[in-house]
């Protein structure tokens, strides 16, 4: 839905260069100037995602520093085990994945968050970590101020370039 989701993706296709997946060293943070407060490094190694680095406005909105946070901790359960089998397919795919959320304070205000994550390599043959762009799709007036602190997957999807997008479970 969102523009700047639409250029990461087509980044992230364009800088492939032929391979299944980029490698982190072919991220050129200048062609991603606008997108960098919304940007963040997911390690993939392990089963387990946790942030590499966050970009400032990422942090601001989940109320900390995100390096070496776990991605999975802000969700509810349900959504954490759909993630967790999601992202490894979108890993053993070597496809992006579209993620549509709600984002709650502790006060109950609630915001849409729309967020891409698209795999990358690290030197390796094979995608460990992701690139991510999240994107508040409402106002987010309501959140005045205050952090993000429980997420809710709504839907998901599978993004493949010439294919229509494949709808996950």
């Amino acid at each position: 839905k969102h523009r700047n989701n639409h250029f990461a993706v087509g980044y992230w296709s364009r800088i492939r260069h032929g391979r299944s997946t980029p490698d982190q060293a072919d991220i050129d943070p200048k062609a991603l100037k606008r997108l960098l407060p919304f940007v963040f490094l997911l390690d993939a190694r392990g089963g387990a995602f946790s942030y590499r680095l966050a970009g400032t406005t990422l942090c601001e909105r989940y109320g900390s520093e995100l390096r070496g946070r776990d991605f999975l901790f802000q969700w509810d359960p349900d959504s954490r085990m759909q993630l967790t089998e999601l992202l490894c397919r979108s890993l053993h795919a070597c496809v992006p994945v579209c993620l549509t959320s709600i984002g709650a304070t502790d006060d109950c205000h609630m915001v849409e968050i729309e967020t891409v994550l698209m795999p990358i390599a690290f030197g390796a043959n094979y995608p460990e970590r992701f690139l991510g762009v999240a994107q508040v799709l409402t106002d987010v007036l309501p959140l005045a101020g205050h952090p993000i602190s429980f997420e809710r997957l709504v839907s998901s999807m599978l993004v493949h370039e010439n294919d229509a997008p494949d709808k996950a479970p």
